[in-house]
């Protein structure tokens, strides 16, 4: 490999076009129930400009059939058969970088991959520092991605040719990198740990984005606020209204009213015109200025923002304000069971009101820690830090079947059969 890498600029086939016509996508599934071998894919999306997480671009490549860029919404429009495109991959495997990102997109779609391979979860087992496509590509092949629009609007049309150049680079090289990382993988004696992690991930992330239970609870930094239930009350009002607007203009609701607008808001409670004139955040048009080209894509949509007036806003704190006492929202108790325990992050709290179980914590990282040099494994990789502190917190852990516990909590047999025993003498 050469010492520096080499910046790939373009597919060795070219850029191709965006396929938007019921004819170019039976041909390209026609190239594609020809060709052979395992199915690279990605999507791109324009969550922070337009409402919602709906893929507006899906990329695929396979040896013989080339690269397809398929506009899904435009196919959907026109009532294309997704069935068709699966039964012409069958059961390939399909190679993503992130899969956890993509399959919800795809499975809106109905398309339904039979095996994956994960090229970040394949990084993530084999120790490597970083995770992004761009640099295992340069670690493996020697070749890097340029990333300039990885945050470009992508429900733009018509997408101009550098923005299809990259999209397309994206799945140039996924092929050839899983096969090389498939050779590391078993070489470590790693191959069926990585199995199990792709078949997880397929079984438990291919379905469509589930609604948040307590959508407006997302909020970020909304903790800031959860003893006041005025101030939560003023939240979720803003939350809801700016979710209905986002919804009605297709917009991002973050370029409506920014999160951290909402919670200054709930916390100054404005009473009247004066206090309210005085958060200029709710008073003025959200502008995004990151001196990049996405300044110009932002701007694309100021005429949407100039239709959602500070009144609105108003409006939604005075009703909030005015709501009874008895009507006030809290935040809601965290959900648990007799497996099931959430177990809190902070070790101050652990080390000072709970010494036994923080001892009990202390002596399970360190034989985890143990493990991951034996194994070149992350710790966060050879199991979930959550799954651990939840092990720890339960009362009576020396009577608990550890490996019961594991199975529940969601690790993987292979997790399960290194750690089972050493996190047994550890909770003792």
């Amino acid at each position: 490999m050469n010492d520096e890498p080499v910046l790939l600029r373009e597919p060795r086939e070219g850029v191709p076009q965006v396929t938007d016509t019921l004819e170019g996508f039976e041909d390209y599934c026609d190239r594609l129930s020809a060709a052979s071998g395992p199915l690279a894919a990605d999507a791109e999306r324009a969550s922070g400009y337009r409402y919602g997480h709906d893929d507006w671009l899906i990329q695929f490549k396979r040896d013989g059939a080339g690269i397809g860029l398929l506009d899904p919404m435009v196919l959907n429009a026109i009532g294309v058969d997704w069935g068709m495109f699966n039964r012409a991959v069958g059961d390939a495997t399909w190679i993503l970088h992130d899969a956890k990102q993509d399959l919800p997109g795809f499975a809106q779609l109905s398309l339904t991959p039979h095996a994956l391979f994960d090229t970040e979860i394949a990084a993530r087992i084999l120790g490597l520092h970083r995770f992004g496509l761009a640099y295992v590509t340069e670690h493996y092949l020697g070749m890097t991605l340029a990333k300039e629009h990885s945050a470009a609007d992508w429900s733009y049309r018509p997408l101009p040719r550098d923005w299809r150049n990259y999209a397309a680079l994206d799945v140039e090289l996924l092929i050839p990198l899983a096969h090389k990382m498939t050779i590391d993988l078993k070489r470590a004696g790693k191959w069926e740990w990585a199995c199990q992690e792709f078949e997880y991930v397929l079984r438990t992330e291919l379905h469509p984005r589930r609604p948040h239970a307590v959508p407006w609870l997302r909020i970020s930094h909304i903790n800031t606020i959860q003893r006041d239930r005025r101030a939560l009350a003023i939240a979720k009002e803003l939350w809801t209204e700016r979710d209905e607007l986002a919804r009605r203009y297709d917009i991002a609701p973050s370029l409506l009213l920014a999160d951290s607008s909402i919670i200054e808001a709930a916390q100054a409670k404005p009473h009247n015109a004066r206090q309210f004139r005085a958060i200029r955040s709710l008073n003025e048009r959200v502008r995004m200025h990151l001196g990049t080209d996405q300044d110009k894509m932002f701007e694309r949509y100021a005429p949407i923002q100039r239709k959602v007036k500070p009144s609105v806003w108003k409006q939604a704190i005075q009703r909030a304000l005015e709501l009874p006492e008895g009507e006030l929202p809290v935040m809601p108790a965290p959900e648990g069971g007799a497996t099931q325990v959430n177990a809190p992050k902070s070790m101050k709290l652990w080390q000072k009101h709970h010494p036994d179980r923080f001892r009990r914590l202390q002596a399970c990282r360190a034989l985890i820690n143990q493990v991951s040099q034996d194994t070149h494994t992350p710790p966060d990789v050879l199991i979930k830090p959550q799954i651990v502190r939840n092990l720890c917190w339960t009362d009576n852990p020396g009577a608990r079947d550890v490996a019961g516990f594991l199975e529940e909590q969601g690790a993987r047999p292979w997790q399960i059969h290194l750690l089972a025993a050493s996190l047994t003498r550890g909770i003792m």
